[in-house]
């Protein structure tokens, strides 16, 4: 069963820090390759892990539980280390609100095989924070395999940047009706160079390509879907050219561009992110 967390504010909590504190809601569904790219970008640390033991927390450390709500002390053993430096010790902690289903039981927790998304707590080597509110997922096989190419393609020399906004937009029109070239450029976590090239030619098809240097090259072609190049693109882009990217443009070159960018984000496809 996966687990939808909350994070929730308590006082007096003896076993944890504030900041541990998580509130689990179950929810259906497999997260998408956007959700774990999400997970596996916001997580230092991501273990291979079974729960060993929970354990109520009751009195006035659980007086700031929502009605209906248990809060837990969760220890886990862990199988694997996935990706953190400095490694984990066999066992980690952690505290839960877990929250009955639609039914109104509570998950068994007791022996389930997980995938914890984490970072430490400052001073405590054995406990950790969920990076975010639903960082805790079911362990499978193939779950396993996706979340380890993530985190091997993320560290990769060649990673694709963040994009962070759109600079430039340029747009050359061609010598028949309709042909015509756009570039766009964009800005990149750590000033590396991304553009958009985007090319018209009567009796063909739009096309565009994606640069990831200084040299644009039109063979490269669009990222492949489901790819972080891809990720990066079709969640980071602005759903519209900002109006400063071809304000130095003729106006019917500037609504060319425009059309140009909106086909580029029609063909990326949305970012098919269904976390909260």
């Amino acid at each position: 069963m996966a687990l939808a967390l909350t994070f929730f504010s308590t006082a007096g909590a003896a076993q944890a820090p504030e900041s541990r504190l998580i509130a689990a809601t179950p929810v259906s569904g497999a997260p998408t390759y956007t959700d774990l790219v999400d997970l596996v970008l916001a997580s230092p640390l991501i273990a291979d892990a079974t729960i060993r033991s929970t354990t109520r927390i009751k009195g006035t450390e659980a007086a700031t539980v929502a009605q209906g709500q248990q809060r837990l002390y969760i220890e886990t053993d862990v199988t694997a280390l996935i990706k953190g430096e400095a490694g984990l010790p066999p066992r980690i902690g952690y505290l839960l609100d877990v929250t009955p289903d639609s039914r109104g039981r509570f998950a068994k927790l007791k022996k389930a095989r997980t995938l914890v998304f984490a970072r430490r707590v400052p001073g405590s080597a054995d406990q950790v924070q969920l990076s975010a509110p639903d960082a805790q997922l079911p362990w499978s096989s193939d779950l396993d395999a996706r979340v380890r190419e993530i985190a091997r393609q993320a560290v990769a020399k060649d990673v694709p940047p963040a994009i962070v906004g759109v600079g430039n937009a340029f747009h050359v029109p061609g010598s028949l009706p309709g042909e015509g070239e756009t570039q766009i450029f964009l800005l990149a976590q750590g000033g590396r160079p991304v553009s958009l090239s985007i090319l018209r030619r009567p009796g063909e098809e739009t096309r565009y390509s994606v640069a990831l240097s200084e040299i644009v090259d039109e063979a490269a072609g669009p990222p492949a879907p489901n790819t972080l190049l891809w990720y990066r693109l079709a969640c980071g882009l602005p759903r519209a050219l900002p109006a400063a990217s071809t304000a130095r443009l003729e106006p019917a070159d500037a609504a060319v561009a425009q059309e140009d960018y909106g086909f580029v984000l029609d063909a990326l496809g949305p970012c098919g992110r269904s976390r909260g």
